[in-house]
């Protein structure tokens, strides 16, 4: 009994209170009422069949022995009732037999247990102090039982009386902890000791049946179990907090998505209350933050379950996996506040690793059908502006669309969605979005081509030919820096926009090269009389339609600008090539070469000064002219073997045109000097074309 009195002095709320005088064991009763008391006050805790009393009258003339023998008992219960009446008068509170008729205010003799009807008062207001002296009842029967100081029909009446009481008490304590966050901390510190107190008596309880039998005549109460009611609480609050559906909001969310925030947040914010506000004051042993991170982790995941054995939209599936994959392990679990409290708690994941490997095969399906819709619409409709002859934007003196930036958008989005998840998930789906890019860009350069055919005529049609190719730079960039693609998923990804390009360039280039070709015709009608004069009007020509080219990005403006230097080379060549020129002597021969020398560098400085970064043709026109001036051929074999190292396609048709100048080439010389081009010098790197764009008869 002072083992239980040293436990209920600590009791949250009490303070050390001294010790009470000594009295005799015969003049300690236990709570007593009237029949009719003891009924009207347990009539809301128990059933009518109640016994009416839980006291035995004490015989009030116990010899002084018995009483000498209590004495120590007695002592112990005085300072337990002085734990729960802390607060009340302490001097001059009358016996049980003087309170019996008078106001519940009188006072009673501090070595009294109150009675049952002031218990239950107690319990009724929420006076949780009431558990010392309640628990003191009890075993103050159990110490009745064993001491056979009453019948077994009175035991049980008695006893009856106790389970009422307690019942109250359970209600008072389980209802205060099931809404923690509601009530004061000091009423959830008393709380908890008596949860506490009930563990411990659970456990000696236990402890006790594996000994002697006990008090014969009473029913066994424990273990009560509170603990797990409490736990079983939790997971019912669980369940009511997040099993609300909150109403919809302005932002458009499904209701799926809406349940998923609201469970989220839900359960961040109530774990993060428990750790703030109940563990400081919850017994280590009740792990009370598992416990109610336990039952939330099953309830959230039980509404994840029932959720998924319905058919889910694209959106939800991936909403699903978002909040399973990523939000509720690293948003929620492993947040600031939480993730040290959860160390060690095996919570695992909100569904199985089968099913979400299904519902990855199925975002992954979702989401590029997804891509190949809004891409091929995002055609569809840039194709119709097209036709319609709407004209581009202008953005910093360019044309511009924002066909590119919307696909890239959508390829990234896919891509980002993906990653969001788990980074594994966002290398499973880089292939198949890059696969979608490019079936995207063959349809594109498939829809640019039939534009160039068909709508020609249209005003717009060359601003709308420049946008389309200002498109290839951010597809570009994208392939080459961002995505970081493999060199063969490269050039399949930027084939597609070269030949977009190439195309857009001959559109735009075609009416100056068909301006440009009656004037390199001219080369050869006047017999290379003129040459310099000819040029000068050519040149003339391409510089006054520049302009039109100017709204190109400076990257393809000076590509289209190495392609005109390129056709200027070209036709010079093919005019050279045309065998309507003999020259019989060395003289005429170098006259000619220096011609064509004055021509070239008059084309490379212009072609230059414009923006072409055509270094590689610089030496196309001087090394024919150097080996149209030369005479030795040895000499002309060395010009030859080093032009043919740098421009590969360098035939012999090529050669023997312009061999066919030098009028006073024997034959045999001819012959030998072309077969220089029979020795192999090994492979050539990768090099542009020229001659083998040059036909020659």
């Amino acid at each position: 009994m002072l083992k239980m009195l040293t436990l209920f002095q600590g009791l949250p709320g009490q303070q050390p209170v001294s010790r009470a005088p000594d009295f005799p064991r015969s003049a300690q009763k236990l709570p007593s009422t009237s029949e009719a008391e003891s009924e009207a006050s347990m009539s809301e805790a128990s059933s009518e069949d109640l016994v009416p009393s839980l006291e035995v009258e004490m015989a009030a003339d116990r010899d002084e022995e018995e009483a000498g023998k209590k004495k120590k008992k007695s002592k112990g219960l005085a300072t337990m009732f002085s734990v729960f009446t802390k607060g009340r008068k302490k001097k001059g509170q009358p016996s049980l037999a003087e309170t019996e008729g008078e106001p519940e205010s009188s006072p009673r003799p501090p070595a009294q247990l109150p009675t049952v009807e002031e218990l239950k008062a107690d319990l009724e207001r929420g006076r949780l102090e009431a558990a010392g002296p309640l628990l003191a009842l009890e075993l103050e029967l159990q110490e009745a039982a064993a001491a056979g100081l009453a019948s077994e029909e009175e035991l049980v009446r008695r006893q009856s009386k106790v389970e009422a009481l307690y019942a109250l008490l359970r209600d008072q304590v389980l209802g205060l902890l099931r809404r923690p966050l509601e009530a004061a901390p000091e009423r959830l510190r008393q709380a908890l000791a008596v949860l506490a107190e009930q563990e411990r008596q659970d456990r000696a309880a236990a402890a006790a049946a594996a000994g002697p039998p006990g008090s014969p005549g009473l029913a066994a109460t424990r273990p009560r179990g509170w603990l797990q009611l409490w736990r079983d609480g939790v997971a019912q609050a669980a369940a009511e907090r997040l099993s609300r559906r909150p109403a919809a909001d302005a932002e458009g969310r499904t209701e799926a998505e809406r349940a998923f925030l609201h469970m989220g947040r839900t359960m961040k914010e109530d774990l993060e209350a428990v750790v703030e506000r109940l563990k400081p004051l919850s017994p280590a042993d009740f792990r009370v933050v598992a416990a109610y991170a336990e039952s939330y982790h099953a309830e959230f995941a039980a509404q994840l379950a029932a959720l998924t054995q319905f058919e889910l939209c694209p959106r939800d599936t991936y909403m699903l996996l978002l909040w399973v994959q990523n939000l509720y392990p690293n948003d929620i679990l492993n947040s600031p506040k939480l993730s040290p409290e959860l160390q060690g708690v095996r919570l695992g994941t909100l569904l199985p690793q089968t099913q979400i490997r299904q519902l990855e095969a199925t975002f992954l399906s979702n989401e590029v059908a997804s891509i190949r819709e809004l891409t091929a619409r995002a055609l569809e409709l840039e194709s119709e502006r097209w036709t319609k002859d709407e004209a581009p934007q202008r953005l910093d003196d360019r044309c511009h669309s924002e066909l590119a930036i919307d696909i890239i958008q959508i390829i990234s989005q896919g891509q980002d969605k993906a990653e969001s998840i788990t980074l594994d998930l966002g290398t499973q789906i880089k292939p198949l979005l890059l696969e979608e890019l490019a079936r995207f860009l063959r349809s594109y350069q498939r829809a640019f081509d039939e534009f160039l055919e068909r709508c020609r005529q249209l005003r717009n049609y060359r601003a709308n030919v420049i946008a389309n190719i200002n498109n290839c730079l951010p597809f570009r960039t994208s392939v080459e820096q961002r995505w970081q693609t493999p060199p063969d998923l490269r050039s399949s990804l930027l084939r597609p926009l070269n030949e977009l390009k190439s195309h857009g360039f001959d559109t735009l280039l075609q009416n100056l090269f068909g301006d440009l070709k009656p004037l390199f015709k001219r080369f050869t009608q006047t017999r290379w009389a003129a040459p310099q004069q000819i040029l000068e009007e050519i040149i003339s020509a391409v510089a006054e339609r520049m302009p039109e080219f100017s709204e190109l990005q400076d990257c393809f403006r000076e590509e289209l600008l190495e392609a005109v230097h390129l056709h200027l080379v070209k036709e010079y060549v093919t005019r050279l090539c045309k065998r309507r020129l003999v020259l019989k002597t060395a003289e005429q021969q170098q006259q000619l070469a220096g011609l064509v020398q004055a021509n070239a560098q008059h084309i490379q400085q212009f072609c230059t000064q414009s923006g072409s970064r055509a270094t590689w043709l610089h030496h196309a026109l001087p090394t024919l002219a150097e080996i149209i001036r030369l005479q030795d051929p040895s000499a002309i074999k060395i010009e030859v073997a080093t032009y043919a190292a740098l421009y590969p396609d360098f035939s012999k048709g090529h050669l023997s045109a312009i061999l066919a100048i030098k009028g006073n080439l024997s034959s045999s010389d001819a012959k030998s000097i072309r077969s220089i081009l029979d020795i192999n010098t090994g492979p050539h790197e990768p090099s542009k074309a020229l001659f083998s764009l040059i036909k020659v008869g």
